[in-house]
């Protein structure tokens, strides 16, 4: 066997491995960017994120060094409610109209208990950006769809003060607040990945 056969037999055994690590999109269509939040005290009220987009970039040998970069269209928060909403885009909250984005940037990621993560990053709203840590369950391993793509999924949860962010609007009834002001973040998102 001559050496350029030997080489390009080599080279063919890495292109089929696995691929140590890569950048994976967001899937919209198969992902969810949700929340809730105490209303009178009595109840949480659900809502989430309709238009978003980002990347995941996985390192499979060394985790630690996987990245995260995500993007969230503000307006386009949905509460099944059009007055709750049409006031959660004016200024009392996130004043889409000056800041139209909500941004996320990893800047740690270290391994959790039992099989999770915890990535830590700079989560920007309203202007203000401040440090989060998200919980992470995943990524998954790897499926591949009929069309040959690959996908791999993860969840992710944390809890956020609102008015660490400038969401400051409150009312009270009766010595209650209307709002809460703890968020319970809950995330779903499917990677997806061409070869």
């Amino acid at each position: 066997m001559n050496r350029a056969l030997s080489l390009a037999l080599v080279l063919s055994a890495f292109a089929a491995g696995p691929v140590a690590a890569a950048t994976w999109d967001i899937d919209p269509v198969h992902s969810h960017v949700g929340f809730k939040v105490e209303h009178l005290v009595v109840t949480k009220v659900r809502g989430n994120f309709n238009t978003f987009s980002g990347t995941v970039m996985i390192d499979d040998k060394d985790i630690t060094k996987s990245k995260v970069n995500v993007t969230i269209d503000a307006a386009s928060i949905d509460t099944r409610n059009q007055k709750r909403d049409d006031h959660l885009r004016s200024e009392d909250f996130f004043f889409v109209k000056k800041h139209p984005q909500i941004t996320f940037t990893s800047t740690r990621i270290k391994k959790g208990k039992g099989k999770t993560l915890e990535v830590f990053g700079k989560l920007t709203m309203r202007g203000v950006t401040k440090p989060v840590r998200l919980v992470v369950e995943g990524p998954s391993p790897e499926v591949k769809d009929p069309g040959g793509n690959l996908h791999r999924g993860l969840s992710a949860t944390t809890t956020l003060r609102r008015q660490d962010w400038g969401l400051t609007w409150s009312k009270t009834v009766e010595g209650t607040s209307v709002v809460g002001d703890e968020i319970e973040i809950e995330i779903e998102v499917e990677l997806t990945h061409k070869r």
